[in-house]
């Protein structure tokens, strides 16, 4: 949990209903909390949720391991672990992109206040260094932002994989099933392995990100 987690947590809880983002950045900048540091946090916690979807990522697939290794047992109860871990694995791509939504959020109104300030300087020196800063951090972020972009892309093609599994599974309950999923294991593998690969990019790029700003 970030430093200022309680904090975003009450202006939330003040601007639900209104849904001003403005009101909301103004809120947290009363409390001596700005656009830049909610932007790290932000940074921070999507850097976080791509970890707790590497790692339930790689879960899924040793279940699925599981699976075509199935010999015998309790069939259902195996179907009953591959759900699930479909659903955790759902659940934490949901948590990826909602946390990437929130950093292109802020970020962009961050940029749009540095761009209009940029006009408030009298000394032309100071506002053409300010304008360099401005376009040098546009750039990591945009840099970032697409890293971040293609992970979650990434996800989608497996969710769509491990739902198949489960849903063909649900309705074929014997090892012929289990045979059949395990035609297309290899690929179900090489997919998850393209998306830690991609989210590990991310996660660099946000470390990047950060230390610079």
């Amino acid at each position: 949990m970030t430093r200022s987690s309680w904090w975003i947590a009450l202006c939330c809880s003040l601007f639900t209903l209104v849904g001003c983002q403005s009101a909301y950045y103004s809120a947290m900048e009363q409390v001596g909390y700005h656009k830049r540091e909610i932007l790290a946090d932000r940074v921070e916690d999507a850097r976080e949720s791509q970890e707790e979807a590497q790692a339930q990522f790689s879960s899924a697939l040793e279940q699925m391991k599981t699976l075509v290794a199935f010999d015998g047992g309790d069939l259902e109860a195996v179907y009953d672990k591959v759900r699930g871990e479909y659903e955790d694995a759902k659940d934490a791509a949901e948590a990826v992109s909602d946390q990437i939504d929130g950093v292109n959020d802020v970020a962009e109104a961050m940029f749009d206040e540095w761009e209009r300030e940029l006009t408030q300087y009298q000394s032309a020196n100071l506002r053409r260094t300010s304008e360099t800063k401005l376009r040098e951090t546009r750039q990591r972020y945009d840099s970032m932002l697409t890293a971040m972009r293609q992970a979650e892309a990434k996800m989608e093609p497996v969710l769509r994989r491990l739902k198949d599994n489960e849903l063909y599974l649900k309705h074929n309950l014997n090892a012929a099933a289990v045979g059949a999923i395990g035609q297309e294991f290899d690929t179900l593998e090489r997919d998850i392995e393209r998306v830690i690969a991609e989210m590990n990019r991310a996660i660099a790029e946000s470390d990047r990100f950060i230390a610079s700003l």
